[in-house]
């Protein structure tokens, strides 16, 4: 008899780039070191889900500087400059990443619903759970984490 893998559950509910890169490196990792891992997007997070929503994805300086005009326009470019010199790969190379590490991404069937967002516009291997689904994987979880 197979022993069962241990389990990562992560939410992301942001579609920022400070939303999105915790939780796609956390159930990379997690999966690298033999855990099951899914990713729950709900809420602004499921943007990152839907086609080309990882392209649209900003960095948003907190306080007043993100309420400032063009402000997160060009805190995005700096962002993604310092993630480039850094060689860490763009949301859309991490997505794909994750999904070849066996990462499960999963949206949130509220969200979904509430968002009015066609199955159809979600990318290519997005599964659609309710919370009550999500919660059921998290009890079984050793890590569980919202990013």
């Amino acid at each position: 008899m197979a022993e069962e893998k241990e389990k990562a559950g992560l939410i992301c509910s942001k579609d920022t780039l400070d939303g999105a890169y915790p939780a796609l490196i956390l159930a990379i990792n997690a999966a690298r070191q033999g855990m099951e891992s899914k990713i729950f997007y709900t809420f602004m997070g499921l943007n990152l889900v839907v086609q080309g929503g990882v392209d649209r994805a900003k960095f948003i300086p907190a306080g007043l500087m993100g309420a400032v005009p063009g402000m997160s326009s060009m805190a995005t470019a700096m962002m993604k400059k310092k993630i480039d010199k850094a060689h860490i790969p763009n949301l859309g190379e991490l997505m794909e990443m994750a999904q070849l590490e066996g990462v499960e991404l999963i949206a949130c069937l509220m969200t979904v619903e509430m968002m009015e967002i066609p199955e159809e516009e979600l990318i290519e291997g997005v599964s659609i759970w309710a919370a009550e689904d999500f919660v059921k994987y998290a009890k079984e979880c050793k890590l569980c984490l919202f990013t």
